[in-house]
């Protein structure tokens, strides 16, 4: 253990200001995830959006594929310490579904559904960013299975666990709901900048 990480490599003085406190950089991007990775089906595969709206409504990936797309340039973080710069995603820019959606003035909170009832929260205002995706393309090419093909959402201010991979909903809510990790004491906010890895510290 020790080895490895002494063997990491040290973070520059170029980057320092990229790179959150506890966390070193990576070339790779790791793979990390609870269960299995799902089979999907893009035939019948849907995206529900509902809660807290005016206008509730579905999608197929026919239809997703035709929404407004936008590219990022973001660096990611993990809880698990390890930072990955100069990342680029392609997608729907979240605030399309949000516009769509109509929210009502009680949205304060959102909870990301995906694949095998795994999920995760944001605030609001955390969601509702410029940079924030519905992302189906990273570094130029589609989604592996294993980083959340076909869809996985995007939150570069976050710990990457709040981008969950292979996202089919977003339910809007007046008050806070835990998901699958914050029940099981990860950071509520989940902020790298400020080390909010674990509820308790």
């Amino acid at each position: 253990m020790l080895d490895r990480l002494m063997s990491r490599p040290k973070v520059s003085d170029e980057q320092k200001g990229r790179v959150p406190p506890g966390q070193y950089v990576t070339q790779k991007w790791p793979v990390l995830h609870y269960g299995s990775v799902p089979a999907v089906d893009l035939a019948t595969w849907d995206f529900r959006v509902w809660g807290e709206v005016e206008d509730p409504f579905t999608f197929s990936w026919e239809e997703f594929r035709r929404m407004p797309r936008k590219s990022i340039h973001r660096d990611i973080h993990c809880v698990t310490r390890w930072t990955r710069l100069d990342m680029d995603f392609e997608g729907v820019p979240i605030r399309h579904i949000l516009e769509r959606a109509g929210l009502k003035p009680s949205a304060r909170f959102v909870v990301e559904h995906a694949e095998q009832g795994y999920t995760t929260n944001l605030p609001l205002e955390v969601l509702d960013d410029d940079d924030v995706l519905l992302a189906d393309v990273a570094d130029g090419e589609p989604l592996t299975p294993e980083h959340g093909y076909p869809l996985r959402l995007v939150v570069p201010q976050r710990y990457f666990w709040k981008s969950a991979k292979w996202i089919r909903g977003l339910q809007f809510r007046a008050e806070d709901q835990l998901g699958f990790w914050e029940r099981y004491g990860y950071h509520n906010e989940a902020d790298p900048w400020q080390e909010q890895r674990f509820s308790d510290e």
